[in-house]
């Protein structure tokens, strides 16, 4: 089948075709799509289980001046897209961000450029953005806290640090697992580090995971690494398949704000001073929760920034956030950090590969409408691929050493270089929070997916 229009131009296309039709009276979707087939002569087709139940409004799209662009109105609405098949045909699908070219988010971030020309027009768009972002995450407002204390287990003592497992209660029933790592010594006010988990292999437990943490408390900070909602230990409540589901990008957003509830209620925690960083998933998790977070101070996205990219799995993409106010993608998110300090680390073996050259430039045009162009930075290794190895980290360290007041020579050998050595790579099993097997898992936990979409019902 030889594809020649594909929907995903409809995220820059939008504004221009939707008009409001609240006035006018609805009209299924199916037969909304018999009358574009009457009128261009065209078949649409699509799965029953897609479009049942869904309306339209005649005034959304019957005066459009061509056959995509009517396309373009109905599907909006309803986050779906089309592609023209090779008999003429139109095949409606579910809407897939991993289908857009670099081509495509060049020419959104140049459309984009034209709701914004100050700070004061940015941050309008930016208000829009925010407002829409929680409502499409069903997060507007936000469910009421439980009032449980969090669980923390199994204190250890290593070279300058100390960690310690904690689980938060989000929602009724349902905790997010992580790791506490603090400096040995706590005195006065410390920053803190929020480090979102990415998919990568072995989760919150691997080496290169377990580096990061232990490097930032020796620095001086208390940083928490939580597991992705249906990683980890989280799969004991939920399973794994609900980690590729619209619920997973919910949870992990309220499960970052908890944290940082969390985080900031700590005797020796600095409110003021605040960071996150994650890589991958990490990094999708870090640039939105930034977005809409500003307690957040400064924020160090990972081999994640795209113009044409939003991250493949529903926990990233899974919720309709791209299209709030008529379309946006991860650029436009990271921008919403401005003028709080950024780093943007990229490589040239994944989908970041050109953020030098398209991404970078435009939140430097974001941050020049507060006078703040050296508050966000870019560190590009072309010839590397997609982790956050020691290159990557030995960006990060120094970046929110200056930006949060952390002391890096502590982590520096002899010879002045950034040193790792003296952190102990742990087991797995010591960073349970509820044991082997779940064995500790609180009598009021939930045990399967089915009772989480029942508390969100």
């Amino acid at each position: 089948m030889k594809t020649l229009k594909y929907f995903s131009l409809l995220l820059f296309l939008v504004p221009l075709f939707v008009s409001c039709g609240s006035e006018n009276e609805a009209v299924s979707l199916k037969d909304a799509f018999e009358q574009v087939e009457n009128q261009y002569q065209v078949t649409v087709t699509y799965p029953d289980s897609l479009v049942n139940g869904l309306q339209a409004f005649a005034g959304d799209w019957q005066n459009q001046s061509s056959l995509e662009q009517s396309l373009v109105a109905l599907l909006v609405p309803h986050h779906l897209m089309f592609e023209e098949t090779e008999n003429g045909s139109y095949r409606i699908t579910s809407f897939d961000t991993g289908r857009r070219t670099a081509v495509e988010g060049r020419a959104q971030l140049n459309y984009l450029s034209h709701f914004y020309q100050d700070k004061q027009s940015w941050e309008e768009r930016k208000k829009e953005l925010r407002e829409c972002m929680y409502q499409t995450l069903e997060l507007s407002p936000l469910p009421p806290k439980p009032d449980s204390e969090p669980i923390i287990t199994n204190k250890r003592t290593m070279n300058g640090y100390t960690v310690e497992n904690v689980a938060i209660e989000t929602l009724p029933g349902l905790f997010v697992t992580g790791s506490l790592y603090s400096p040995t010594t706590l005195e006065g006010k410390v920053p803190v580090v929020l480090s979102p988990n990415g998919h990568f292999e072995d989760g919150r437990y691997r080496p290169d995971q377990q580096f990061r943490m232990a490097t930032l408390a020796r620095m001086g900070a208390m940083v928490f690494s939580y597991d992705l909602f249906g990683w980890g230990e989280s799969e004991l409540q939920v399973g794994t398949e609900a980690h590729r589901t619209p619920i997973a990008m919910t949870v992990q957003v309220l499960n970052g704000i908890r944290i940082l509830d969390f985080l900031t209620g700590l005797e020796h925690a600095d409110p003021d001073r605040i960071g996150i960083t994650g890589g991958s998933g990490g990094g999708s998790q870090t640039m939105l929760l930034t977005a809409l977070d500003e307690r957040i101070n400064v924020s160090v996205p990972v081999v994640m920034l795209s113009s044409y990219f939003n991250g493949g799995c529903p926990c990233e993409s899974g919720r309709p956030v791209h299209l709030c106010a008529g379309g946006t993608n991860n650029v436009e998110v990271a921008a919403m950090a401005a003028p709080r300090p950024q780093l943007v680390i990229s490589d040239g073996g994944d989908w970041t590969a050109d953020v030098p050259e398209i991404a970078f430039p435009y939140l430097q045009k974001i941050y020049d409408y507060y006078g703040e162009r050296s508050m966000v930075e870019n560190v590009h290794l072309p010839t590397e691929g997609h982790d956050y190895g020691f290159s990557k980290r030995k960006a990060m360290y120094p970046f929110l050493a200056r930006h949060l007041g952390l002391n890096l020579d502590t982590v520096k050998d002899a010879e002045g270089n950034i040193d790792e050595s003296d952190v102990i790579i742990e087991e797995e099993s010591a960073l349970y929070v509820f044991g082997e097997n779940g064995v500790q898992l609180p009598d009021q936990a939930i045990r399967d997916f089915q009772s989480l979409k029942n508390v969100f019902q």
